[in-house]
């Protein structure tokens, strides 16, 4: 099993960034890749980036592109979101996910909550 701890999340004003962590802990030694999602109120899980465990390649969401970063510290286990340049639409909740196999996300956090005022 693998255990994913989110931090970071907060209320900040447009414009402004904050930075997101994931710890990930126990079975982690065959991560292929993390990732962010995000989900509003009301609206359907929405996939926000991701990075590959070994290469750190990089893949992001359009709502996001340019504006978000996911970073990684593999001797720590963790993964970052940084989120600059933020927007009220960006106001949801963040769920860091671990993925083990190509395409599905199989190890989900607790989630962290971002709102971003007007």
């Amino acid at each position: 099993q693998v255990h994913l701890v989110e931090s970071g999340g907060g209320l900040v004003q447009a414009g402004g960034s904050l930075r997101l962590s994931c710890a990930a802990s126990g079975r982690t030694f065959s991560t292929i890749a993390m990732g962010w999602f995000r989900q509003a109120p009301g609206k359907e899980r929405e996939f926000v980036g991701d990075i590959n465990w070994s290469h750190g390649s990089t893949y992001y969401g359009d709502s996001v592109k340019g504006r978000f970063t996911v970073s990684k510290d593999n001797a720590k286990n963790t993964v970052y979101l940084q989120m600059n340049s933020l927007k009220p639409e960006d106001t949801a909740v963040y769920y860091c996910a671990l993925r083990v196999g190509a395409y599905k996300y199989d190890y989900w956090g607790q989630g962290t909550q971002v709102t971003v005022s007007s």
